[in-house]
């Protein structure tokens, strides 16, 4: 059984487009698997001078910068990511800063 691919640029621009007009600054999308299943990927997009306060995270995550510059920031500890960067999400509580306009692939897998 096949599945369409999905446009990650694509899907980012318009995201990135309607969280230009949010109220937060941000948008998200999930791109595959959800709440239900262990795997999840979702697709973000924070206009700059917008975050994702601390936060616990609920397994194993990545972070795939397609789009701008973020800053995931754990504790004394930041990492900066741009567009084409792969960031290792620590497994404690951290938050996620736009220092530009940014959209990032968040891939998740849940605890069991």
């Amino acid at each position: 059984m096949g599945m369409e691919p999905i446009s990650l640029d694509t899907r980012a621009r318009e995201l990135l487009e309607r969280a230009a007009t949010a109220s937060s600054g941000r948008a998200a999308d999930t791109v595959h698997g959800g709440h239900a299943q262990a795997l999840r990927q979702t697709l973000l997009a924070l206009m700059a001078g917008t975050d994702l306060a601390e936060h616990e995270s609920p397994g194993e995550a990545t972070l795939l910068v397609l789009h701008g510059h973020v800053r995931l920031s754990s504790g004394d500890a930041s990492w900066e990511g741009r567009s084409g960067d792969l960031l290792t999400i620590p497994d404690e509580r951290h938050a996620l800063d736009a220092v530009e306009d940014s959209a990032v692939l968040l891939t998740v897998v849940k605890r069991p």
